[in-house]
């Protein structure tokens, strides 16, 4: 629909007023309807659609923004103008605050109407089209959700069946079968456990993008504290010889606004990641540190582990990317991605430095405790 085809809804108790607004934006091409009551107008929102509303603001049955906020529990779509004089603009402010787009003075100049009209017309088209889009991305999401548990249970079964059998074949005949056959066996077992994992993490990814935020005030100097404790526990229980040689040293870090079940996850992701590719090094060390910007506080993972090519950098957050091949260092390249989503959810970004063979840091900014960001 063109701006020249809307239907508008005009709202006066000047009958004279009324009649000539109804007139000339007839005659600029707009389909009006004129009424000099505010619950008639309502009553005909109820019973046909217009695009916009343009009521005057000061009514004695009732003033334009209990008028314009009536409509729109009627048609959360119309796009809301009120008219107005000079000494009641204060009370026009008001009325965008409420869900008025514009606002006209009085006495109107015919310029300055059609202008404010067509740029009301715009932001409903356009709420329109971001309204449409957002259904879309729901849908979209939810089917996406349903895919991704669907195949995790078509897929889990036959791996599950896979793994089983090599085991028995093993169990019942492995003194029969050859070295290679062995050998092939295993590597047939090491691939059921490695798909049923990437299942697993495709679907934490998607589960960490979806959850619903519970945001407060987060402990982060407790709940770093806490993680790594876990991680070197999990690393000792994995690796009892080498998990020890990897310290993590934690500096002060301010609190900051999140969800703590989330920020844990970010935490053990990079304290995990600092921990594995520092292992084997001479003086391995991982430190955690942070700094305030602004209304953020910057969180700093930084190791002197083996590192990466700055070149490839852009990789890092991809889902299922590697820079390192999985024989070197163990996992499937989906840690870092669901940091960065998780990230994101709160309103902050992630970012890595790198020196190849000499460490590397990864830089975390969240808003800090007393900040007032969006988050979704």
């Amino acid at each position: 629909m063109t701006d020249a085809q809307a239907s508008i809804l005009i709202v006066d108790d000047e009958a004279s007023h009324l009649k000539a607004l109804c007139d000339t934006l007839l005659i600029e091409g707009y389909a009006t309807t004129g009424t000099p009551s505010a619950r008639s107008a309502l009553d005909m929102l109820r019973t046909q659609p217009f695009d916009l509303l343009l009521t005057d603001l000061m009514m004695p049955e009732m003033n334009g923004i209990a008028l314009l906020n009536a409509a729109r529990e009627i048609s959360t779509d119309i796009a809301c103008i009120v008219m107005t004089g000079h000494g009641t603009i204060d009370s026009a402010v008001e009325a965008m605050k409420g869900g008025a787009i514009d606002y006209v003075l009085k006495p109107i100049k015919l310029n300055a109407l059609t202008q404010v009209i067509a740029r009301g017309l715009e932001m409903r088209r356009l709420h329109r089209i971001i309204d449409q889009r957002t259904t879309e991305l729901e849908q979209a999401n939810s089917d996406l959700e349903a895919f991704s548990y669907s195949i995790s249970h078509d897929l889990r079964a036959p791996l599950r069946v896979v793994d089983a059998f090599c085991q028995m074949f093993l169990e019942d005949y492995g003194e029969t079968v050859p070295a290679e056959g062995r050998r092939m066996l295993d590597q047939a077992r090491a691939g059921a456990r490695r798909m049923s994992q990437l299942i697993d993490d495709l679907l934490a990814f998607s589960r960490f993008g979806s959850s619903p935020l519970r945001t407060d005030v987060v402990d982060m100097q407790s709940l770093a504290a806490n993680v790594a404790a876990a991680v070197r526990a999990q690393a000792q229980a994995a690796d009892p010889a080498n998990a020890l040689d990897v310290p993590i040293e934690i500096g002060k870090l301010p609190d900051c606004l999140g969800d703590s079940s989330l920020l844990e996850q970010v935490l053990t992701n990079l304290l995990s990641n600092a921990s594995k590719f520092t292992r084997g090094r001479p003086q391995p060390r991982v430190e955690v540190s942070a700094s305030t910007e602004g209304g953020s506080n910057i969180y700093v993972v930084r190791d002197n582990g083996v590192g990466f090519d700055t070149g490839y950098a852009h990789k890092l957050f991809g889902v299922f990317q590697r820079l390192h091949s999985a024989a070197e260092f163990e996992g499937t390249g989906i840690g870092l991605s669901i940091v960065k989503r998780i990230v994101q959810r709160h309103g902050g970004r992630v970012w890595a430095e790198s020196v190849l063979g000499e460490g590397a840091a990864f830089y975390v900014s969240l808003p800090a405790a007393g900040s007032n960001v969006r988050r979704g």
